[in-house]
């Protein structure tokens, strides 16, 4: 998951529809039809890159938060390799200097063997030579096996940005979602990124731990980002948009946050960051508060903000509640 952006003209070959971040599967008469497996998603700041489907699905897809690839027809499965690259070549006949931006999805398109992934990288090279960023979602998982050289090699072949949805830095928190990770894990997998060259986008959900996790989550997801250094950070407030139940069957104890209860942990999160040059966003249309800037630079214009949230919220400019995308 990633920061929102408002809805803005998207090419051709992937009409959109909304501010969410879902793709509709159709082309035009101009254009070769994709043939996605809906509902596909990309991160809101891709909204003008051709969305490659190399993968259907997540491969981990137990996380109780999540419900992006639950759907019978989503289930786990790798694209096959010709079929994509037939179709790399074919956009590349229609519309090859068009595209300046790829997305590697669905959920996990790093989960792929190398090989593969370079071979994908290279057809987009040969066939859309104007295309300056290839980016993908990274789940911290994807990259044990992956060795740092192996990285370098895919940030050599054009991968350049990897979307991390860390979620949390606590492992109790963790634990009780199903993320299969814990602190140590991700940041291994950041610092892999890192070490390649490849820029990470770090994802964490304000509200995650409820009423009863809330400061230690604020703390230890800052305490990750402050180990990771990373080159985006990005908050949404958790929301269940399909119902409690999957996600309270493993976190009973779990109560969502008030409006004051998430500035306050927002409030705890970025007084404990100590980042050096990282872009921060939290303008997903989850938030209530429309949160913008570099960090450390910003970092006490952005506490204010968030205290003004706190004891004046009449004057913090807030999203109205109709205008929230949840």
């Amino acid at each position: 998951m990633t920061p929102d952006l408002p809805p803005c003209a998207s090419p051709s070959w992937h009409n959109r529809q909304s501010a969410q971040p879902t793709i509709v599967p159709f082309g035009t008469h101009q254009d070769p039809p994709m043939n996605y497996i809906e509902p596909l998603f990309r991160p809101p700041s891709e909204a003008e890159s051709l969305i490659l489907q190399v993968t259907n699905g997540c491969s981990w897809n137990r996380c109780t938060f999540c419900d992006m690839y639950t759907a019978s027809q989503k289930s786990f499965r790798a694209t096959d390799e010709s079929a994509i690259l037939n179709q790399i070549a074919d956009i590349g006949r229609y519309a090859g200097n068009r595209v300046k931006r790829v997305f590697l999805a669905d959920g996990d398109a790093l989960v792929l063997p190398t090989r593969r992934l370079l071979n994908i990288m290279e057809a987009i090279r040969t066939h859309l030579p104007a295309v300056h960023r290839i980016s993908s979602y990274c789940l911290p998982r994807n990259l044990r096996k992956k060795s740092v050289a192996e990285m370098i090699e895919l940030h050599d072949a054009g991968l350049t940005l990897a979307y991390v949805g860390a979620e949390s830095g606590d492992d109790v928190v963790l634990a009780r979602v199903h993320k299969g990770e814990t602190q140590a894990s991700t940041l291994e997998a950041l610092d892999k990124l890192g070490q390649a060259g490849i820029k990470r986008s770090v994802m964490i959900l304000n509200g995650l731990g409820g009423q009863i996790y809330t400061r230690q989550h604020a703390k230890n997801s800052a305490l990750l980002v402050n180990a990771a250094q990373p080159e985006f950070l990005a908050t949404l407030v958790v929301s269940l948009p399909k119902g409690e139940r999957r996600f309270r069957e493993s976190f009973p104890e779990w109560e969502p946050l008030s409006q004051q209860g998430l500035f306050e942990e927002m409030a705890q999160f970025l007084s404990t960051l100590e980042l050096h040059r990282t872009v921060f966003r939290s303008d997903h249309a989850s938030n209530w508060l429309i949160l913008k800037g570099t960090l450390g630079a910003d970092k006490e214009r952005l506490l204010k903000q968030v205290a003004t949230a706190i004891h004046q919220p009449e004057s913090a400019n807030l999203r109205p509640a109709w205008a929230r995308g949840l």
